[in-house]
């Protein structure tokens, strides 16, 4: 039986840090020939980390990571690497290295270029024209990148044609809820199409707004999965592709025969090692770990985006006003997750309208995550303000102004605290709220990084409890859990006084941010005219609220940010 052991390395690379991630391929290249592995594929720019947006503009970024590649392709004796960089010659290209031996024997570059959502290739890259295919270990192999293979016609269909037993396919694929099983799908009609073996191999780790979840996959000629990585963490997926099933899956099959016979000329071949390296190999059982649910996935995607975003940016500790209510407590959880309670410190202000149970929520919540806890009362500063403002606000009446005010204060204060002590701010705004514009410009929403920006209301609720049954016990106390929410800004306040109920909203905003459904068609959906009419009003007016807000995790199909762009100054309603 002919084999090749193919190995999967979803590693965790930084944006730039292109000697420390040529250190990490090289590490995991080891690893790979350590367990007897024929080819190791590395994900999508994993010299450069992705995306490298305007990195790619600068020359000398080209230049160095062409240098780091070449110090990894010095460290590939007796094994095949597949790496992504950067490759350059009167453009530049979004390629993949095949390495053998201590030589780049290949260059491929990738075809289609994504140009949608919170991809901007086209900006940076020249599209490649060719889909070779190389002879590795005896098997002729194609290797394509990310989003040529989501192209029925693409590149792996034409390698396929030209004699292709195995595909190697490098991503950098963002995660959004649901992505998981759509990419599943796809691989498994690829491979059964085709009659070939899909090797996917995706990046893992948070870059800014972007979580990766590796989730790399083998799928075999029938399209069946035969081996799946792991969600959220770095992995090495090892497998042992049976090649002589592809041969005879294809004499089973006279599609495969018909079309291959059409093709003329077909892709070029390159032999890039004659037979398997190495005489024995250590077993490796197939990986099949089982999929997180989906209240799960997000959790880890937020806690993999916010450890990696504060480590990435150079911080070890995260500050967070706690005010009792849900939205800080869960951000509070996720920051314990990602960064230990040593690293996290809590901060109740409370004001004269805060309640004695939100007050006593906040601290019971900071002593079950075992997290520092300070009181800083904000009356003070709130009632100087309120006497610095009387000449100016004389013969109105209290209302938004003074509410925003508090916001402010605590916006103010948190800041100086980060400043101080050097402690990134988290912000703690939902993505419900992020629409509609309930949020506070330079107070609540004052901050490095907002977590759940991303995180409709009622997901909130879910992902608190969902932490607190993972735990086994309320690390999320129940009465914060089960109040109606309030900003408490002012006397007897709660959210449903300025927005419609947040089952009622979410679904809305779902439709029209997401889905970019019109008024009429969301009214269609059943909801009431009227407030469907008042949640689009506010959605569009808020987007420059928008605009000044900081990045936070992406974890739904179309987030605010990089990923839904519109105008500011903007009269276009959608009926």
């Amino acid at each position: 039986m002919q084999t090749l052991r193919v190995g999967l390395a979803q590693i965790d690379t930084t944006v730039g840090d292109l000697d420390g991630n040529a250190s990490k391929i090289i590490d995991w290249i080891g690893r790979a020939r350590d367990l007897g592995v024929d080819v190791v594929a590395f994900p999508e720019l994993a010299v450069t980390g992705y995306p490298p947006e305007d990195l790619l503009l600068r020359r000398s970024f080209v230049e160095d990571n062409i240098a780091a590649l070449d110090r990894i392709a010095a460290a590939t004796k007796g094994i095949v690497a597949v790496v992504g960089f950067v490759d350059a010659d009167e453009d530049i290209y979004n390629a993949a290295a095949v390495i053998c031996d201590g030589k780049i024997a290949a260059r491929y570059h990738k075809r289609f270029l994504p140009n949608y959502g919170v991809f901007d290739e086209d900006r940076y890259f020249q599209r490649g024209s060719v889909s070779p295919v190389y002879v590795i270990a005896g098997v002729d192999v194609g290797v394509n990148v990310c989003e040529d293979i989501w192209y029925p016609d693409g590149p792996t269909r034409e390698q396929a044609l030209a004699g292709a037993e195995v595909i190697i396919n490098i991503n950098a694929s963002p995660y959004h809820r649901g992505k998981g099983a759509q990419r599943e799908t796809m691989v498994s009609t690829r491979a059964s199409d085709n009659a070939v073996v899909v090797c996917y191999v995706n990046a893992v780790g948070g870059q800014d707004e972007l979580v990766f979840d590796g989730h790399s996959m083998v799928c075999d000629e029938r399209g069946t999965l035969v081996a799946r990585g792991a969600q959220f963490r770095e992995d090495l997926l090892v497998y042992d592709i049976d090649v002589e099933g592809v041969k005879q899956a294809r004499l089973h099959d006279p599609r495969y025969r018909r079309e291959r016979s059409a093709v003329v000329g077909g892709s070029p071949k390159m032999r890039v090692s004659n037979s398997p390296f190495g005489d024995t190999k250590p077993f490796v059982s197939p990986a099949m770990p089982p999929l997180l649910d989906p209240v799960a996935e997000v959790w880890e995607a937020l806690v993999l985006g916010v450890r990696d975003y504060i480590g990435k940016t150079g911080f070890e500790t995260v500050v967070i006003s706690l005010s009792g209510g849900i939205d800080s407590s869960i951000v509070a959880a996720i920051a314990v997750d990602a960064l230990g309670a040593d690293h996290v410190v809590g901060v109740s202000m409370p004001s004269r309208f805060s309640s004695d149970g939100s007050k006593t929520d906040a601290q019971e919540l900071a002593e079950r995550l075992d997290i520092r806890f300070m009181t800083i009362p904000i009356e003070p500063a709130f009632e100087a303000m309120l006497g610095m403002l009387k000449p100016a606000f004389a013969d109105t009446q209290f209302g938004t102004a003074e509410e925003n005010l508090q916001a402010r204060i605590r916006g103010n204060l948190l800041m100086s605290l980060s400043n101080k002590f050097g402690w990134m701010a988290l912000t703690t705004g939902n993505k419900s709220e992020m629409a509609t514009g309930y949020a506070t410009l330079y107070g609540d929403m004052a901050g490095g990084f907002a977590v759940i920006k991303d995180v409709p209301k009622t997901l909130v609720w879910e992902l608190c409890g969902y932490r607190n049954r993972v735990a086994g016990r309320e690390i999320i106390p129940e009465s914060v859990i089960s109040k109606p929410p309030s900003a408490e800004l002012r006397p007897d306040q709660l959210d449903t006084d300025s927005l419609p109920p947040y089952e009622v909203l979410d679904p809305i905003i779902e439709a029209y941010v997401e889905e970019d459904r019109t008024i009429d068609e969301i009214v269609g959906m059943g909801y009431d005219a009227a407030l469907v009419e008042r949640a689009v009003k506010m959605i569009d007016r808020n987007e420059y609220k928008r605009r000044q807000a900081a990045p936070g995790v992406k974890i739904t199909p179309r987030a605010f940010g990089r990923d839904r762009r519109l105008p500011i100054a903007n009269r276009y309603r959608p009926r």
